[in-house]
């Protein structure tokens, strides 16, 4: 897993090489700014573009390295506009020296032009620019942004070009994720180290292509101890595919029980009871009620179908649950919720099969997380258990409004696992599993394409299937969300982000395991 690093850290490591390693500040400014050069020139190139550049810079480091990534691209024959927007007394010493140093250079350069910011009159200067450095604000602001950078942010947002941030976009909070205004960018140089707030939230919506760009410090000084977020990679999800003995049989390779569907919602229950065999379990089992058999049956093949007399009401209650008590007792791991349905008896249900479990590894999805919303889950062990909502019903369980959780998504996560145990899933663009140790691994596999119903159950299938098979819990979450994505990745060729359903992701799942365990990492 690739670590992030917290503002914090970061500031510490930088301080550390300043004052313990001796190594001037001005120094490490440099550094950003030619891998800052670097990438801004690869991503031109890449466009068959060489013309104007624009520069909007702000007082403190991060404007500094504005004024020397734009030095740069002056030194090799582009033309540069830069739009600075305070004057020097106002500048910290690295920035100042830096603006210095170029506006000394205005005499002998045409092609470089500076202009102090005197309203948004001044951004016409950039509409011919082919591309436009955001180098206003840079890690560790929180809160809303105040003018200038409000104005100037709504204002080249408008500019159809293409746009590059230095370390974090302007407004940005690096830490959560959270914006309520920011600079929209195609590509952000962060530095050091990466940044957890780029990898979800608004950072994932609009901080564009991440690079990350040394300024000379060795990565051995970043603490990951320290880091509490980690990316999924490849190699993770390879780590966590259960192995398969020769000796294997069909019980032996995991028992998988859904509990799911409904006389309304029947589609789900097969998709999630599919899914876990689609990822190896031996035996997959799925009870429902008897009064949607013949849906089921019609739709069914290698799973196992056990109906339970629902006496026509079309859903599940306590009654139910005792005619299937065997099979909960029977299987590895149980899945509940997809199309489950939200009857006042099926809450008492659920909440039944919660209050009298073994510390059995449970799924809860969709109607079964509904039985816990306004924060009855407190009263409910879910000690172990793996739960799987998206942010609407995460909102839902804690009694909080969408916008509040945004805020502060990591925050959010992390409290519920630590007081309740459990695992989560929080299903999204991107997906993030918060463990119970405090840690939360964002994995930014898969497209917008998973946007459909029927994607959530067929997550719930894979990773009760994969469960079923292992007894490590964290390893499995891992390889689940990234498998799950990743086979809508390998859709995308032939389908493209609009054609694709959940039973095609459920499909490809075999092709999308086979690409992660052939992968060499």
């Amino acid at each position: 897993m690739i670590p992030l690093f917290s503002t914090k850290t970061i500031r510490s490591v930088d301080e550390f090489a300043i004052s313990k390693l001796k190594v001037p500040s001005i120094v490490l400014m440099e550094n950003a700014a030619l891998e800052i050069f670097k990438y801004a020139e690869e991503k031109l190139k890449s466009m068959g573009k060489s013309g104007k550049i624009g520069f909007i810079c702000g007082k403190g480091n991060n404007g500094g390295d504005g004024f020397a990534v734009a030095r740069h691209f002056v030194n090799h024959n582009y033309n540069v506009v830069v739009i600075y927007l305070f004057e020097q007394d106002e500048m910290t010493n690295d920035c100042r020296i830096n603006f210095q140093i170029l506006n000394k250079m205005l005499p002998s350069f045409k092609s470089l032009q500076m202009f102090k910011y005197e309203g948004l009159k001044s951004l016409n200067h950039l509409k011919s620019c082919y591309m436009i450095v955001d180098a206003m604000l840079g890690s560790g602001i929180q809160g809303e942004l105040k003018e200038p950078y409000q104005s100037i942010v709504k204002q080249a947002n408008k500019l159809q070009t293409v746009k590059l941030s230095i370390d974090i976009p302007t407004g940005l909070d690096s830490d959560k994720g959270y914006s309520k205004l920011m600079f929209n960018s195609d590509v952000t140089v962060t530095l050091g180290e990466l940044k957890p707030g780029l990898f979800f939230g608004d950072g994932f919506t609009f901080a564009g292509e991440i690079k990350k760009g040394s300024i000379g410090i060795s990565p051995s000084y970043y603490p990951e101890n320290k880091s509490a977020e980690f990316l999924i990679e490849l190699r993770d999800a390879k780590a966590g595919l259960p192995q398969k003995a020769k000796s294997i049989h069909k019980y032996s390779a995991g028992k998988v029980l859904t509990i799911a569907g409904s006389g309304k919602y029947s589609g789900a229950a097969l998709l999630t009871a599919k899914s876990s065999m689609k990822v190896g379990a031996g035996a997959s089992v799925l009870c429902f009620p008897k009064s949607v058999r013949n849906f089921v049956h019609r739709k069914s093949n290698e799973i196992v179908l056990n109906e339970y007399d629902d006496r026509g009401l079309e859903f599940l209650d306590t009654d139910a649950v005792e005619e299937i008590s065997d099979k909960i007792k029977w299987a590895d791991v149980v899945a509940i919720g997809p199309g489950l349905g939200r009857a006042e008896e099926t809450q008492e249900a659920v909440t039944k099969i919660l209050n009298e479990r073994k510390f059995k590894k449970i799924v809860l999805d969709a109607d079964a997380l509904y039985t816990l919303r306004g924060k009855k889950y407190k009263k409910l062990n879910l000690d172990g258990c793996i739960l799987t909502p998206h942010h609407g019903e995460f909102c839902g369980l804690l009694g909080i409004e969408l916008a509040e959780l945004h805020k502060d998504i990591l925050s959010a996560g992390k409290n519920f696992v630590r007081k309740t145990g459990s695992y989560l899933i929080l299903k999204g663009a991107p997906t993030i599993i918060f463990l119970p140790d405090g840690k939360a691994l964002i994995n930014t596999v898969g497209n917008p394409g998973m946007a459909k119903f029927g994607t959530g159950d067929v997550l719930t299938g894979v990773i009760a299937g994969l469960l079923a098979q292992s007894q490590e819990i964290k390893s499995t979450l891992i390889a689940s969300v990234y498998i799950h994505s990743l086979a809508a990745d390998l859709l995308i060729k032939n389908y493209s982000e609009y054609g694709f359903t959940a039973s095609d992701v459920m499909n490809n799942l075999p092709s999308s395991i086979r690409y992660v365990s052939d992968s060499i990492v």
